[in-house]
């Protein structure tokens, strides 16, 4: 059964959808902006952005009973590929072998006009 994640140690979701729900042993994240849990936003580069977004994934998979050494496969979204190394830079202080799958984007425009967006699925423990 569909379950969904809520924490207060992650942005609260501002819309009709979970912070993340799990099914069976899985743990599925939304997309992750650099908002703080009391809803601020962290301004700045890509480096402090992929930071707080990685920090509120942590924390919802901690909620979900996972973390991130259980994480699978993301999907990074970025506002300007030329951010790729720096963000690449943050996630790898956060992931570690074997490093989950992932595919990395450049779109339009992100919620907030924020500059990184990452969202995860992950295996419970």
């Amino acid at each position: 059964m569909k379950e969904a994640v809520q924490t207060p140690a992650a942005p609260a979701a501002i819309g009709p959808y979970s912070q993340a729900t799990t099914f069976a042993n899985l743990v599925v994240t939304s997309g992750q902006i650099p908002l703080r849990p009391d809803g601020s936003l962290v301004e700045g580069d890509v480096t402090e952005q992929a930071r707080q977004v990685l920090e509120n994934l942590k924390a919802l998979l901690s909620a979900a009973g996972s973390g991130l050494n259980r994480v699978v496969k993301t999907t990074v979204f970025l506002k300007d590929m030329d951010d790729f190394a720096a963000m690449n830079a943050v996630y790898a202080e956060y992931f570690s072998e074997p490093y989950p799958a992932r595919s990395t984007v450049q779109v339009a425009k992100l919620p907030r006009d924020v500059r990184v967006e990452i969202e995860a699925l992950a295996e419970r423990e």
